[in-house]
Formats: C-alpha cells, structure tokens, sequence
C-alpha cells in the first residue's frame, strides 16, 4: 500500500497562476522601494558632493577611446551634470528601477550591472572623443524602460506586455533619445544602455526558463 500527497484545493492557486517570471510587481515592493530609493539618494549625496568639494566629480565619467577615461565605465552613471539632469532623470530611476525587481532584488543587480557594462562600454567605443566626458543615470534609466518593454516578449506574458504599453505611453517620447541629433544628449549612453536592457531581459528569461524546467523536472508523486 502506497501514499501519496494530494494537493488541497486551492493551495498555491495564486502562485500557479502568476509564475515569478511573469510577475509584474516586486515580489517585496516595500524592499524594492527602500532600493529604488536609496539609490536615487546617492545620486543626490554624490551630486552635493560635486557642488561643495574642490574636485570636480564629473571628469571621473567616460572619455571615448582614451585609456585615462576607461574607469569612467563605473562611475558615470552616479555622476551628472548638475541639478537640472539630475532632476531629469529621478522619476525615471525610481519607477523604472522599482518595476525592474518584479523578478527579485538578486535578478535586478544582474540587469542592473548588465546595462551599466554594454551602456558603458558602448559609450567608450562609440561616444564622442576627448575632451568630452559622458555622465548620467540616462543610460541607466532607458535600459531598464527596454528591460520592461521586452521582457514580457521573452516571458509570453500577457501582463507585462500590458505593463510595457502602459509605460510606452507614458514614457514612449523617451525613445526617441537613442537616435543622434540633440545636442549635449550622449544618444550612444541611451542607444548601448537599451542594448543592454533587451540582453539583460533575454538572459533573466532564459535563467527563468531554466529555473521552471528543472523544478518541473523535479516534480512529482511522492510515495511512501
């Protein structure tokens, strides 16, 4: 004589029917918005630091093609180029950079870090050359709106792509940072950062994929 466990009804209804792939909220909003925020402050401590310190903080951004501007890859996005595009880009970080850990904190330092390397590497190669020095979270920003725009493609999920029009309403205009032609506006920071974000979106989906085929693969009767 054998047992084996029979599911209540119900139980882990709600899971089944949103699996974590497809969420389109953070698991623990609360969390993710303690992130969100904390890293929109330092972006603000930085740029008080850059007003009241000697050192100008902003020659630490990129320098296309220049060896001695290389290391600006980590530091640019923490630097802007005073308040008024610091301002412009707040909302955006907060939203974007909130909705972004709908698969986790853990899934949003892998996105977050996939961005931050393609926009800058992308603005290395491709930016203006010296003496212009790149900085800005905009970069950041776009990859993580390009995140939330495909995502729901990779994941065939209805809801997110429903997320993703919403956002594309709203913020669609910013789409049109990507192509040349305003002046001061680093449209290859914007253009390298979205790359980064539908890369980031391919490789959290696939992760998830290979995550539900090996819990699936693990599933079944039980018997005793």
């Amino acid at each position: 004589m054998s047992m084996q466990p029979v599911p209540t009804p119900g139980a882990g209804d709600a899971k089944q029917a949103r699996p974590p792939a497809k969420r389109i909220l953070p698991p623990k909003p609360l969390a993710a918005g303690i992130v969100a925020l904390a890293f929109t402050v330092v972006l603000y401590v930085i740029e008080l630091l850059d007003v009241i310190l000697p050192a100008r903080l902003d020659d630490g951004g990129i320098v296309a093609r220049s060896l001695g501007g290389l290391d600006g890859i980590a530091w640019a996005p923490l630097l802007h180029s005073g308040w008024g595009h610091l301002l412009a880009n707040t909302v955006p970080v907060l939203v974007f950079a909130f909705l972004a850990m709908a698969g986790g904190i853990g899934q949003w330092v892998m996105v977050t870090a996939t961005i931050w390397l393609v926009g800058g590497v992308g603005v290395w190669l491709a930016g203006p050359p010296e003496p212009v020095v790149t900085v800005g979270a905009s970069g950041l920003a776009f990859g993580w709106l390009a995140f939330l725009l495909v995502r729901g493609v990779f994941n065939r999920s209805v809801a997110q792509l429903a997320v993703a029009a919403v956002l594309l309403a709203i913020w669609g205009g910013m789409l049109w940072g990507v192509l040349p032609g305003q002046a001061g506006v680093s449209w290859q920071g914007h253009l390298f950062g979205a790359l980064g974000g539908v890369l980031a979106a391919w490789l959290a989906g696939k992760a998830d994929r290979a995550a539900s085929r090996k819990t699936a693969g693990g599933a079944g009767p039980v018997a005793g």
